[in-house]
């Protein structure tokens, strides 16, 4: 007997799924058959979705709430798709897109146009996805422009690293013992006086 499967993605964990599954409910699909992924949609290697691929019965149908439910990737959507209607040969139902609805028109115009949205659709999804991409890149080129500093705050050195750098340069103290009077670790000691030795050999 064919069954109706639930496909839900959030892009995180402090996304909150709640319309996604109350949608597919509403459906009459059984909690016990959705399958539920909280991670990024750029392909098809998350655990859930997998897990769902081989319950998929030829017969069956996958219901997700919207295209970009499913993924991200345009190319990957469309392979994707191949693998579930033609290998698997289940239907697919995407709920906000009536034309995305394989169980109709099942003749060759039928398949055509709903290849054709789906293209549209992952083609939209995916240059959305990396025109945020490039707004976020902008941002933080304008960010840095403006002096805004990113990542963690260099903190500065201690007042007598110089002078306990010298001694260990000069052999008259180790770099454990340098660290130790610095307080700081040896491995931040001796990363910290390589580099000022780079910076000075460079202004030579």
């Amino acid at each position: 007997m064919a069954e109706t499967y639930g496909y839900i993605r959030v892009s995180s964990t402090d996304q909150n799924e709640s319309r996604q599954r109350i949608t597919l409910e509403q459906q009459g699909i059984p909690s016990a058959r959705i399958f539920m992924d909280k991670m990024s949609g750029k392909d098809f290697q998350r655990p859930q979705y997998q897990a769902m691929l081989k319950r998929l019965r030829p017969g069956d149908q996958l219901c997700v709430t919207s295209i970009d439910r499913l993924g991200r990737n345009y190319e990957e959507i469309l392979e994707q798709w191949r693998v579930l209607t033609k290998e698997k040969r289940v239907d697919i139902l995407v709920l906000d897109m009536p034309l995305l609805d394989t169980r109709r028109d099942k003749n060759l115009l039928g398949t055509f146009i709903a290849d054709l949205v789906l293209q549209v659709l992952s083609f939209v999804a995916q240059n959305e996805r990396e025109n945020i991409r490039s707004r976020q890149a902008q941002g933080i080129a304008a960010a840095k422009q403006r002096g805004v500093r990113f990542g963690r705050e260099v903190k500065p050195l201690p007042e007598n690293f110089l002078e306990n750098r010298d001694l260990w340069l000069d052999g008259r103290i180790s770099g454990l013992e340098a660290a130790r009077r610095c307080r700081m670790p040896s491995s931040t000691f001796y990363r910290k006086a390589g580099s000022l030795r780079e910076d000075s050999a460079n202004v030579v």
